[in-house]
């Protein structure tokens, strides 16, 4: 058990192993550029035969790969750094989840523009030779990125509206129902009652109907429709009805529960109650099975009858 745990203390964290890697293979490349070692292999990679034109824009394979590398390197180093800073956002509760999503989504749009721009002036590219490629270019991103640039625009207006926020219960058009956990730049994700985790793209809470349950308020009707028999007292039925809802813990009393006759169906007479309750992310199923219990025993207690559907069946013999 102290070797399990001698070993483990030795064991770096993948995080530190990867920078410590990093380093050293930077490193290495800087030792060996500096001692002239490298310099036959760039001037191969660098000569007119591996090299091509793209206006006035000369690409060869050194460029190309330099520039890979060194976005993969820069990308990934601010990626971690990225991660702290959002880590570090979150931790401040005086900031609305809401404005905390906000700032690291422009935070990160900063950063990441800033880095492809040193990148460029790094590896020697005059942006403007850009120039010659922009229509295509945009052409590409018009086709090719046009919903991931709608959702990321979506969920920007969602962040700055504040109209759905982590917390909030939601539900959308094609039944999706549950709380909203996370919000990212091209998803938000919801977790439903049953435990699964959907991730809904954020251009369909722009251009879909929406229902926010918690959007100004948290509070939630209750509706359980009860039948009563004929022979019964249906004044009385009415007040042990009401009765039932006000004593529950979590009917408020604004609005005040109410309770209507509906219709004089074919075997019953209809009544629908109505209540709320305070904190609708609290679940309605519970109080609307307590409420059910307390008239079912209300009602054995008062003598008042729930009827069932009946059918007298008539045999005709044919035979006689």
């Amino acid at each position: 058990m102290r070797l399990l745990q001698l070993i483990k203390s030795f064991i770096l964290p993948r995080a530190v192993l990867a920078w410590l890697l990093l380093l050293f293979f930077a490193s290495a490349l800087l030792l060996l550029s500096s001692l002239g070692y490298l310099q036959p292999i760039i001037s191969l990679l660098d000569s007119n035969a591996l090299s091509f034109f793209v206006g006035d824009l000369r690409l060869s394979v050194y460029l190309i790969g330099k520039a890979v590398l060194l976005t993969l390197a820069l990308f990934w180093s601010s990626s971690i750094a990225l991660d702290f800073v959002e880590k570090r956002i979150n931790s401040i509760a005086s900031i609305s989840s809401n404005s905390r999503a906000l700032f690291i989504k422009a935070v990160q749009f900063i950063v990441y523009f800033l880095l492809f721009i040193f990148t460029m002036n790094v590896i020697g590219i005059d942006l403007t030779a850009f120039a010659v490629l922009g229509g295509a270019i945009g052409i590409g991103i018009g086709f090719g990125l046009q919903k991931i640039t709608s959702n990321y625009i979506s969920g920007i207006i969602l962040l700055v509206e504040r109209t759905i926020e982590n917390g909030d219960l939601v539900e959308l058009d094609d039944g999706t129902f549950g709380f909203v956990r996370h919000n990212s730049a091209r998803f938000t994700l919801i977790e439903t009652f049953n435990g699964k985790e959907i991730m809904v793209p954020n251009e369909d809470f722009i251009t879909n109907k929406v229902v926010n349950w918690t959007y100004s308020n948290k509070k939630g009707r209750v509706d359980i429709p009860v039948g009563v028999s004929y022979k019964s007292d249906i004044t009385k039925a009415r007040e042990l009805i009401l009765e039932a809802a006000r004593e529950h813990p979590r009917c408020i009393v604004e609005p005040e529960p109410e309770c209507y006759l509906r219709e004089y169906a074919e075997s019953s007479v209809n009544f629908l109650l109505i209540f709320w309750v305070d904190d609708v992310t609290e679940g309605r199923y519970k109080p609307q099975s307590d409420v059910m219990f307390s008239i079912w025993e209300k009602f054995k207690a008062n003598d008042i009858a729930i009827p069932f559907p009946q059918r007298d069946v008539h045999i005709i013999d044919l035979g006689q």
